[in-house]
């Protein structure tokens, strides 16, 4: 039996380890002007991007009797929408293979529900290097809080300081900073400076950035 981690990686989904944000972007935009109301991208980054589509609904739609329900359909029409097969974000693999080498753990840690988890992690052909994948959606309270981040290191049983989170949003940048994670941010959509005033402390191209070296070579010594 392969021995407990001693420190882990944890991925944030959406926008992370794939770029899928133009999709989901073009459903809310869809979606909100079904109801008049018509967003942009600045919209969408600022009030969507990492959070629960339930809280957003609740902001902006507050009159819509079943906010679960149409969070269900809009999920359903991206899963419609994604591709198979869909690229992963440059350099995953290979840290991946890299961690694994390393004993590190391996978590996902999404605001994603289950149904899209799946999808997404089916659709870059990486559902089997995990085995530990949190939803927001069934934690008991999804990201901005640091519920999700804190379940995956308590299924790892690994100390939050031995743990690096990688994240594409404030609200998930948040999650993990508040869960006591090494935060990097991955420029998918937001700037260095948009990344680092939510709070990460380093941000990356993607996996190939020369950038992430240190942080790694941190964590392998923990791990050994």
């Amino acid at each position: 039996m392969r021995p407990s981690p001693r420190a882990a990686l944890l991925f944030d989904l959406d926008g992370t380890m794939l770029h899928t944000d133009p999709i989901h972007f073009a459903i809310y935009r869809d979606l909100m002007a079904a109801r008049g109301i018509a967003i942009d991208q600045a919209f969408y980054d600022r009030h969507v991007l990492g959070r629960l589509n339930t809280d957003v609904f609740r902001d902006f739609l507050p009159d819509e009797t079943d906010p679960q329900g149409l969070s269900d359909a809009k999920e359903a029409e991206f899963r419609r929408r994604l591709p198979r097969p869909f690229p992963a974000t440059p350099g995953l693999g290979r840290l991946l293979d890299r961690a694994e080498d390393a004993g590190l753990g391996l978590a996902v840690v999404t605001n994603a529900n289950p149904l899209n988890a799946e999808a997404m992690l089916a659709a870059i052909g990486l559902r089997d290097r995990f085995a530990v994948v949190i939803s927001g959606e069934t934690c008991a309270r999804g990201k901005p809080f640091p519920d999700p981040y804190l379940t995956a290191m308590e299924r790892l049983d690994v100390a939050p300081r031995d743990c690096i989170a990688f994240e594409d949003s404030p609200s998930g940048i948040r999650s993990a900073t508040e869960a006591g994670a090494f935060v990097i941010g991955l420029r998918s959509t937001l700037d260095d400076a948009a990344l680092r005033a939510a709070g990460a402390h380093l941000t990356l191209a993607d996996f190939t950035d020369p950038a992430l070296e240190e942080s790694l070579t941190r964590l392998e010594g923990v791990s050994s």
